[in-house]
C-alpha cells in the first residue's frame, strides 16, 4: 500500500533572546516598518479620494526610495530595506483581500495596539549549522530550539516578533512534508458549549478548562494597578506589561489545550462533522461574550480545518439553523421549545436525551448526509426567533434569567 505524502509550507515558531544591541535594532525596524506602512496606507487613500487612483506595489515601492532620501525620513536607512519592502507587499495583500471581500479596509498601524514584527526574506538572513544572523546584525540570534526542523530543510522567509509581554520570537517558514494518517471507518458529531467545551456523539464531554477565569483574579487585580498609574509613567509600563504577562499565560494554555485536542480528534477520526457558528455575532450577547471569547471556537475551528487537510481527513459543516438540540436523535420528532435550563429531556417515542449528546449525534448524522448526498444539510429556520442573528440556541437563553456562565 502506497502512502502518499504532500508537501506543506509550515512556520516553526520560536522563543529568542536578544543582546541589547540586537533588541534596539529590532525595535528600530518595527517602528521603521510600522512607518512605512502608514506612510503607504495614507498616498493610497488620498490617491483615491482626490484622483480615483489606485496605487500600486510598484508606485509605493518607488515612493519608499524617495521617503529614504528625505532629511526627514533618513532613519529608515539605518534598518534593513528588505522589512520594509515585505509590509508594503503585505499592505497590496490587505488591497486584494478586500477588493476580494475577504476582510475590512486595511487600517493604519498603531503603536501600541499592533503587532510589532519584521519579515525578512532569504537575501537579508543567514541560516547555516542551526544558527540564524539577520541582516544589519553581527551576531546570530540566541534562538532556543524546542524542536528541529525538518530534516535539510532551509527557511524562506523569517519573521521577529516581540508579543505584549515584552517577549521575542522568531518563526521560519519551511517546506515539509506531511503524512497523512491511515484511513480509519469512525466519525464523529461534534457540539461546541460552554459547559463542556466539546461534546462528542459518542457520549464523551471534554471539559472546558476555562482558561480566562482561572485567572481572573489575578487579571484583575493587575489592571487595577494599572489604572492607578500616571499616565506615560514609568510605573504604568511596568504595570502594563504585567497585565500582558497574565493575557499571554492565558493564551498560551489556551492555544496548547486546542493544539492537543484538535490532533487527538483528527488522529482518531476519519470524518468529523461541527457547526457552522457564527462566533462574531454570538459575541454581541454581552452577558456570554466573555464565555464565548474564553471556549475560542473560532480558534478550535481554524486548527481543525488545517489539520483535516495536512492529514488526509473530512470536516463536514452543518447549516448553523439545524434545531440539533430540539431533535430526537432516535424518531426525529423536533420538541417546540427548548430552554438553556433544559439539560434532559425526554421525547414522545419514551426516549431520555442528555441535550449535548443528543445534539452531537445528530450533527453527526446531518454530516453524514451530507457527505453521502453532496449536498449542504438546510433545515427551515425556527420562526420563533424571528429577529434573532446567526447564533448558537444553547447560548440564546441567557438574558432570560440563566445564571451567566
Amino acid at each position: 500500500m502506497w502512502t502518499v505524502t504532500r508537501a506543506v509550507k509550515r512556520a516553526y515558531k520560536y522563543r529568542f533572546y536578544p543582546t541589547p544591541e540586537q533588541a534596539d535594532l529590532l525595535n528600530r525596524t518595527f517602528g521603521c516598518v510600522r512607518k512605512v506602512y502608514n506612510l503607504a496606507l495614507h498616498a493610497r487613500i488620498e490617491a483615491w479620494q482626490q484622483r480615483q487612483e489606485r496605487v500600486t506595489y510598484n508606485v509605493t515601492s518607488g515612493m519608499l526610495t524617495v521617503w529614504k532620501k528625505s532629511e526627514e525620513l533618513a532613519f529608515l536607512n539605518e534598518v534593513s530595506s528588505v522589512p520594509l519592502q515585505q509590509t508594503l507587499r503585505h499592505l497590496q495583500a490587505g488591497f486584494v483581500a478586500f477588493w476580494d471581500k475577504r476582510a475590512r479596509y486595511p487600517r493604519f498601524k498603531s503603536k501600541r495596539r499592533s503587532r510589532a514584527s519584521a519579515e525578512f526574506t532569504s537575501r537579508a538572513f543567514r541560516y547555516r549549522d542551526g544558527t540564524l544572523t539577520l541582516a544589519k546584525l553581527a551576531e546570530p540570534l540566541d534562538i532556543v530550539w524546542s524542536r528541529p526542523l525538518p530534516d535539510g530543510a532551509t527557511p524562506s522567509t523569517v519573521t521577529v516578533s516581540r508579543d505584549a509581554a515584552g517577549r521575542w520570537f522568531v518563526s521560519l517558514l519551511c517546506e515539509d512534508t506531511i503524512t497523512p494518517e491511515p484511513a480509519t471507518r469512525t466519525a464523529v458529531g461534534i457540539d461546541a458549549g460552554l459547559d463542556s467545551l466539546l461534546t462528542l456523539s459518542t457520549g464523551e464531554k471534554i471539559t472546558n478548562p476555562r482558561h480566562e477565569r482561572t485567572d481572573r483574579e489575578r487579571l484583575a487585580r493587575a489592571q487595577r494597578e494599572l489604572a492607578r498609574k500616571e499616565k506615560d509613567s514609568a510605573n504604568q509600563a511596568k504595570a502594563r506589561l504585567q497585565v500582558a504577562r497574565i493575557h499571554a499565560r492565558i493564551v498560551d494554555r489556551r492555544r496548547d489545550h486546542l493544539h492537543k485536542l484538535t490532533t487527538r480528534l483528527v488522529r482518531e477520526n476519519q470524518t468529523l462533522v461541527i457547526e457552522d457558528l457564527s462566533v462574531r455575532n454570538m459575541v454581541k450577547n454581552h452577558s456570554l461574550a466573555r464565555a464565548i471569547s474564553d471556549a475560542a471556537w473560532r480558534q478550535f475551528r481554524e486548527l481543525l480545518t488545517y489539520k483535516c487537510a495536512w492529514y488526509g481527513r473530512d470536516l463536514v459543516v452543518i447549516d448553523r439553523w439545524y434545531p440539533s438540540s430540539k431533535t430526537c436523535s432516535v424518531c426525529g420528532a423536533v420538541a417546540e421549545t427548548m430552554p438553556l435550563g433544559v439539560r434532559s429531556w425526554t421525547c414522545r417515542c419514551g426516549t431520555i436525551h442528555d441535550r449535548d449528546v443528543n445534539a452531537a449525534r445528530n450533527i453527526l448524522a446531518a454530516g453524514l448526509a451530507v457527505t453521502a448526498c453532496g449536498a449542504g444539510v438546510r433545515p427551515q429556520r425556527d420562526t420563533s426567533r424571528t429577529g434573532q442573528s446567526a447564533v448558537k440556541q444553547e447560548t440564546l437563553g441567557a438574558t432570560q434569567g440563566i445564571p451567566r456562565l
